[in-house]
This record gives structure tokens, sequence and C-alpha cells, in this order.
């Protein structure tokens, strides 16, 4: 392998971590979030930086805390609301608030940042109202509490009584890595955001469980609230997240949207007589939901597909500062592409070519479409779309980000299969290795409904081709950006389908010239990490693999996620007919298993349980295979921490190496 430092877990983990984009009202002051290693490793700290739209300007540093700051959203006054875990000064030793966030304000005209509001549950999210500057937030309560006081009083009692036990009646009662509980999810709003330490007022009375995962936003004058809501119904199926709107002054609430499907990212129009959602019709085993954008007046109620017959999958509307436009971002052939579609006529325009686009801010004179782009060779970064002439512009930024020099190439491929294609990225070592033809890594992505279309701070592929791999990236059946029949075509099918069409592409690109398919391994998380299990009981062509965060016992597996109802939708109903679920389960296939495997899981995980993990290492040493199990006590379903990343990638590479390459190899330092 290369004796080079090449691109290496320490220079990726010196990368600023670009995320959220806002853009002040007068377009003067554009402000992104950027993360790094906390200087002990054991976290990621993220400040503000002011980004100059003109492009010509270093960023200039805005905030500065040992907790970090995000989230932020420009008030009509120009001043900057974030969020922030920071301790208020003027708190008490025993603040009920501890380590969550609170909503914090920094002056337009810069100086100290002061605390607007700091509900002791938290505050989750929140919306600003383009014309009077009301916020909309959400913060846990608990159930029957009349006030934040009295929540914060609740809390207390609890701790002195050191109780931590939860009692729950519904369902689900966790999601992702926290619980949903003891504290319900509520909308407050704050009228007057000038008043500081404000508890604002409660939108929806005793919500219950209605208001998790919801997402919302407010119109310019603050009169309206537009939300999700969960359907509040026994059937566990029928529970869909449905889009009502709530008047702010009466707390009356009227339904937009009450069908079969889910409404998310609502945006209300600029001049406050429309809102347009996400709706993700309601899947079944026999076909997946479609997903579109959907139109709503909100003076009348009616509503309209604001994109009949767009093949693709809208995420994230925003709309132009005159109303006439929603822009919006859609995967498409390994490419995540800026869209804008006129409300009048419902005309699609694509806006850019290469490369991944996302927290799209248009200025306020309608001429350029400010973003963060990224692609599979570059992490994400500031740039400028003139809507006139096409033409992307870069805006400065950082210098690591500025001075990148990857040791690779990216070529795009294919390969047919029943007359379908099948595309994949291959991500080459830059100039020919000594050793000959480089072996080949192949990643299989998560989701499943996903796509290798963007930068990667988890399977970053760069780190591999450092060491001389080569590196496929293939989009099999179930990979969005190809169109509804794409989706269907693995729907219920991941045994079959999807693990043929991954198996085609690693055939295509091992026949390759400069690659060695003799020296293969396979890697993949969530649901690469299925592909993974799957995989090593169906063929020994890889000399190791690596499942991470995977799914072994897909029948145990529905009663032990957090949301083992949604998979009812593509595997049907467990209890009356478990055959998909059978079909498609990788641990029935043990028996077959004889390639080398590395099985990582975090503790906290609950979107794929740590049972998983525990259940396919107590199968693989019962059956003789060959393996190491690297486990995580404090992660989630990602590996997080700098110190686990540099940890995590030492231990994947220094696995495949030893077992395909022949290297010698020990565990990294502490870890044994």
């Amino acid at each position: 392998m290369p004796d080079h430092d090449g691109f290496t877990v320490e220079e990726l983990l010196k990368l600023p971590r670009l995320a959220g984009l806002t853009l002040s009202p007068d377009g003067e002051r554009l402000v992104t979030s950027a993360s790094r290693p906390s200087r002990d490793g054991k976290k990621m700290l993220s400040a503000l930086y002011e980004l100059d739209p003109r492009g010509a300007s270093a960023p200039r540093r805005l905030t500065r805390s040992r907790e970090g700051e995000s989230g932020a959203r420009f008030a009509p006054d120009g001043s900057l609301v974030f969020l922030s875990p920071r301790r208020d000064p003027e708190a008490d030793e025993d603040d009920p608030r501890g380590e969550r966030n609170a909503l914090w304000a920094l002056p337009a005209e810069g100086g100290e940042a002061r605390l607007v509001t700091g509900p002791p549950g938290g505050l989750e999210s929140f919306a600003v109202a383009r014309g009077s500057g009301t916020v909309a937030f959400a913060t846990g309560m608990f159930p029957g509490t009349s006030g934040l006081e009295e929540d914060a009083a609740r809390e207390k009692a609890r701790k002195d009584a050191g109780v931590e036990a939860q009692l729950f009646t519904d369902y689900p009662i966790r999601f992702w890595d926290h619980d949903l509980g003891p504290r319900e999810r509520h909308l407050r709003l704050l009228e007057d955001p000038q008043k500081e330490r404000s508890e604002g007022k409660d939108l929806v009375p005793s919500p219950g469980r209605s208001l998790d995962l919801a997402t919302f936003d407010l119109t310019p004058d603050g009169s309206k609230l537009v939300t999700g809501r969960r359907r509040e119904t026994d059937e566990l199926l029928r529970r869909d997240m449905t889009l009502v709107c709530v008047d702010t002054r009466s707390g009356k609430q009227r339904v937009l949207a009450d069908d079969a499907a889910d409404y998310g990212s609502p945006a209300c129009s600029p001049d406050g007589r429309h809102v347009v959602a996400v709706r993700s019709a309601r899947s079944t085993p026999d076909a997946p939901g479609d997903h579109t954008l959907f139109l709503f007046d909100l003076e009348s109620g009616e509503g309209r597909d604001l994109l009949p017959g767009f093949d693709r999958w809208p995420e994230d509307p925003v709309w132009s500062p005159d109303s006439r436009f929603v822009y919006f971002t859609a995967d498409d052939d390994g490419r995540l592409p800026a869209y804008r579609v006129e409300v009048a006529t419902g005309e699609v325009e694509r806006l850019t070519d290469e490369g991944s686009f996302g927290d799209l801010c248009p200025s306020p004179d309608g001429k350029t479409l400010y973003a963060l782009r990224s692609s599979i060779l570059e992490p994400p970064h500031p740039i400028a779309l003139d809507l006139k002439s096409g033409e992307v512009r870069r805006l400065k930024s950082f210098p690591e980000l500025e001075e990148l020099s990857l040791p690779s190439r990216l070529e795009r491929i294919e390969v047919r299969r029943d007359g379908r294609r099948i595309p994949s990225w291959l991500v080459l070592p830059e100039g020919s290795p000594e050793g000959g033809p480089a072996p080949l890594a192949v990643f299989v992505h998560g989701g499943p409904l996903n796509s290798w279309n963007t930068w990667h701070w988890r399977w970053n592929p760069h780190v591999f081709t450092s060491e001389g791999w080569a590196v496929l990236l293939p989009d099999p059946a179930l990979s969005v950006g190809y169109g509804l029949s794409s989706i269907e075509r693995g729907w219920g099918r991941w045994g079959s389908v999807v693990y043929e069409d991954v198996m085609a592409a690693v055939e295509d690109a091992a026949s390759r010239k400069g690659i060695d398919g003799e020296r293969a391994v396979l890697l993949g998380g969530s649901f690469g990490g299925y592909m993974a299990n799957w995989v090593a009981g169906h063929t020994d062509h890889f000399r190791a693999i690596v499942t991470h965060a995977s799914v072994w016992d897909l029948e145990s597996f529905h009663g032990t996620t957090d949301l083992g109802t949604f998979w009812e939708r593509e595997f049907g109903d467990p209890y009356e007919d478990p055959s998909r679920y059978r079909e498609n389960n990788p641990r029935a296939h043990v028996k077959s298993i004889t390639t080398p495997m590395l099985v990582i899981h975090g503790a906290r995980d609950y979107r794929v349980p740590v049972s998983e993990a525990l259940t396919l290492w107590t199968d693989l040493k019962r059956h003789g295979v060959p393996a190491a199990f690297l486990y995580f006590p404090n992660e989630n379903h990602w590996i997080l921490k700098p110190n686990d990343v540099r940890l995590w990638y030492r231990t994947v590479l220094g696995f495949i190496a030893h077992h395909a390459l022949g290297e010698g190899w020990k565990p990294p330092e502490l870890l044994a």
C-alpha cells in the first residue's frame, strides 16, 4: 500500500463541516455554521460564521463558546437568531435546562448575544416570521403542566427523588437515539422576541405525541402557523402526518390535508397567501408511495399538486421573495440539483448540472440563488448561482476547503441487467500504484431510499483511495434519483433484486482495467450493513466484509426498532404473513458464511438496536466465522465523536488490509 500520508482520517477531521445557510432580509449578509473537533477530540464544536455574498472576503467568526451554536436565521430587524446550549449567565447553578438548547439573538450591529428563551425542556427547532419577527419554537413539556415554570418544578421533583423511569402508553417510545418522553412536544409562540426570557404562548395545548417529528413555519405576519400533526388513532399504520393551520391569536386549528400521506417541510409564501409542503404518499407492500410538492391556499384551504408528472422526489422547498417560484432540490442520477417551479404555470426548470445542492437562499432581488454545494469530490462549500446566466460562482470560504487536494479521480460507470441500467460512481487512486491494479472496496449505501451523490464524512472514499483502494459506490434498485419505477423494482425485494444489482455492479467494476477484482471487500452501514450481511451469506467473492449498524434478523427487528410499523408498509403485516420478512432475512443464511467479518455498532442506536449486532456476533462465533466486533457504548446510528471516528477508520482499514491484502494487523492503540 502507499507509504505517503495522502488524505488521512486526520486530514478529514481538520476540514470545517459547513451546515445550514441563511441570508439576511437585505441580501447583504450570509451566515453558516462550521463544525470542527474540540481540542480534546471528544466532540464536534460548531460556531457561526458570516460569509461575503460577493465572494471576496474570508469568513468572519460571529460566535464563540464552549458549547457551540447552530441553526441560525435572520429576523426582520437584521438580528441573528440561533440555537445554543451555552449557559445563561444570569441563571442559577441548578438551571433545569442543563445542556439543552436555548434560543439566542445576536444584534445586527454585533455585540453580545442575548437569551431570547430557554425552556427547561430545551428548544428543538424554531421559525421566524419574515415580516413581524414573531418566533415559534418547539420544546418538550411534562404532560399536564400549565407553563414552563411548572414544567421546571416537575423536572426538579423527579431529579430530587432520583426518578428516571418512564411510563409509556403510546407508540412509538423512542426515535433514532432518544426516548420520546417523559415530556411531550409543544409549539409555543413569542409575539415579542425582544422581551428576554419569555416563555411564550402554547399554541397546541395537550398535544400528546401528535407533534413528535413535526416541521412547521409561520406566515410573514405571524398570524398563522402551519405544522404537521400526527393523526391520533389507535390504528398504528394510519398515523400519517397531517397538515394543519393554527391561528396564533385564537388557537383555532384548521386541517389543510388529512389523507393517506405524510406532510412535511411546510413553507409559507412571502405574500402570506399559500403554503407549500412535501407530500409523501403512504406506501404499501404492493408499491412505494410517491413524493411531490403540494400547494395550499391559506384562505380557502384548497390544495393542488405543484409537480404533476415530475418523476423525482422533491425536498426542502423555499419561496422566491416575490412568491412567484418555489425552489427545491431532488435527487437525479447521482446528483442533487436545484430546481424551481413557477407557481402559476407549474413549469419546472432545472437550475444546476453537476454536484449536490442544499440550503437554498434566493436573494431579495431575484437575481441570485445562494446555496451549499458538494460532490463526492468536494465537501460542502458556499456558492452563488446567477439565475439569468446559470453561472455558478464559488464564494470564498475556509482555507482548508479552498486548498483541498484529494488523491482520487472520479468516473461515472454503469452496467445493464435485465434491460435496466445500474449506475455507480467509481473512485480511483490518482496515478498508477506501484503494486499493480488497485484492490476493490465496495460501499453499499444506507436508506435504502438513498443515493451516492455527495460528500461523506462517515463513509469517505478518499481515505480509502489514499491507502490504494479503488472504491465502488453503486446505486442499485431502491436508490432515489432514477424514477419511481426504480424504487418499485426493488420494493420488498432486498435479498433478490437489490442484491443482484449490487453484484452486477461489482462484477462490472472488477473487470475494468486497473482494478484487482480478486482482492475485493464489501462495506455497508444501516441498510448497507443489511446488504453486507446478506452478501456474506450468499457469496464468498469478498475477502472481508464490514457491517455497521446493520439489520441481521429482519423478523425480530420489527419489534425492536424505533418505528417497527413503518417497515410494514414495505414487508406487510408480520403477524398475518411473515413471508417477506423471512424471504429477506440474512440470519437464515448464517451457516453459509465463511468470509471474515467486522461488526460495528453503537449502543445508543435505536433505529437498528444493538441487539442486532449482538445476535450477529453470537451467530458468527457459534459458526466459527473469523470476526471482530467494534463496539461504541456512547455512539448512536452514526459515529460522531472525533476520537471514535479515528478508531473507526483505523480499525476498518486495518481489518480489510489484513484479510484482503495479507498485511499484518493489530488493533489501534487503546482498543486492545
